[in-house]
């Protein structure tokens, strides 16, 4: 496959050169702190690229997350995403500059009830940015390497399938920054890991959780043991699930979603919705053929 040997070569060539040698999305070319690219046919990669930052997230490179992923939604050259980042570590989590920013309406001299509807808006922001990656109806595979730290857990919260290499790291950090985490890990994480205990005790210590415990609790799916390995297994994951159906896989996802935050009545109730004009289509036919005749070659679906 494409992907795969794509990244067998990572080893040798290192994985910033792979990286530029993909297909850059002319779309989203316009991106300061984001490279997106095309490693194989509807496979996506957003990379996280302010390395010499840490990747610290920027407001800039908060909004351009959330304008990705609204304008991705709707791009029928895409079926999956793949979530990666640049440099030494995924994300060291919020820019400290930009929280600076935050201080100074706090210590400002304007009227009590102006700041505090100055910051619960700008939160509110912030929370839609992240909030994208959900109601985005293209599955998103976060790829984490190193650390992970603060909001960057805030957004992988976000993404729909999680991997990460031997040597990642996870911390819930605002607890150490004198604040409670307030753009979803609070709401989310309780809900990806199950086990409320573990939750709090994440929260409240601010411990790390490396990438062995983050397995074993349900935060990732797999461990792989490095960075290059981790990649091309994630490419390869992506491209078998772009090579199905996209009304199926959109359709799973938005139903895994709605089912999440509803009792399983409403959720049946909702696939049932959704499958009364879905099991029309023209995908349904094709995949079944396709699984009685071995021999064929894999069907060819159109773009949704």
């Amino acid at each position: 496959m494409l992907a795969s040997s794509l990244f067998r070569g990572a080893s040798r060539l290192g994985l910033a050169t792979v990286n530029r040698n993909m297909s850059i999305v002319p779309a989203y070319a316009s991106y300061n702190n984001l490279n997106i690219t095309q490693p194989s046919e509807y496979v996506y990669n957003l990379e996280l690229n302010r390395p010499k930052k840490m990747n610290a997230l920027s407001m800039e490179m908060w909004g351009e997350i959330g304008d990705f992923f609204d304008k991705v939604g709707e791009d029928t050259d895409c079926r999956v995403v793949v979530m990666s980042a640049a440099g030494k570590m995924f994300t060291s989590g919020i820019d400290l500059v930009d929280l600076g920013d935050m201080a100074s309406i706090v210590y400002s001299e304007d009227d009590i009830a102006r700041k505090c509807t100055m910051i619960y808006h700008k939160i509110r922001r912030l929370q839609k940015q992240f909030s994208t990656l959900e109601k985005c109806p293209k599955p998103i595979i976060g790829a984490i390497h190193s650390a992970c730290i603060g909001g960057g857990v805030d957004l992988i919260c976000g993404t729909d399938i999680r991997v990460c290499s031997a040597d990642a790291w996870f911390q819930v950090k605002e607890v150490d920054m004198g604040l409670a985490a307030d753009v979803g890990t609070l709401q989310r994480l309780p809900r990806i890991i199950g086990s409320q205990s573990l939750v709090n005790e994440l929260c409240l210590t601010a411990r790390k959780l490396e990438a062995a415990e983050a397995e074993k609790v349900g935060l990732v799916s797999k461990v792989y043991a490095s960075r290059e390995e981790m990649m091309s297994g994630v490419l390869e994951m992506a491209a078998s699930i772009a090579s199905k159906s996209p009304v199926a896989v959109q359709g799973t996802k938005m139903n895994l979603v709605y089912s999440r935050d509803h009792s399983p009545d409403e959720g049946l109730d909702y696939i049932a919705r959704f499958n009364m004009a879905m099991l029309q289509s023209e995908d349904v036919m094709k995949s079944a053929m396709a699984n009685m005749d071995k021999t064929a070659p894999p069907p060819l679906f159109a773009k949704l």
